[in-house]
């Protein structure tokens, strides 16, 4: 039974973090960002989080995106300073090609930092991509 399960592969739908000045708190803050790259769009998309090591554990916060349009992206949360010394996960799932696909996006403890920064697609700024 277990071989006639498909567990479909995703596909050019990345998680970033960026850092970013924040007009309200006039400061650079770290935002986690879901982005499309796909040429179709993704429904129903459900985003939970949490912060770990082997001490400390967060909250888990989830998400409802609902549709990303393709080649676009959606802010999902920030990320406070203490927070980067952790690892963070993030599940993605979502509906497209009428199929359930899901994903771990990880950021390994202090790997969200400004010596990281590279482009981030579809954004036009620099961030840290996601290990997958």
């Amino acid at each position: 039974m277990k071989k006639d399960i498909e567990i479909p592969v995703v596909k050019d739908v990345h998680l970033a973090v960026i850092h970013e000045w924040n007009d309200e708190s006039l400061s650079n803050n770290w935002n986690a960002y879901l982005i499309n790259n796909r040429l179709d769009a993704i429904e129903m998309v459900m985003v939970v989080s949490k912060g770990f090591d082997e001490e400390t554990k967060t909250s888990t916060m989830r998400h409802g995106i609902g549709i990303l349009e393709p080649k676009s992206f959606k802010k999902i949360e920030l990320l406070p300073e203490e927070l980067l010394s952790l690892n963070n996960e993030f599940f993605v799932t979502f509906f497209a090609e009428n199929k359930l696909f899901e994903k771990r996006f990880l950021f390994p403890k202090n790997t969200i930092a400004a010596k990281n920064l590279t482009p981030i697609p579809i954004i036009d700024k620099e961030g840290v991509l996601s290990e997958a």
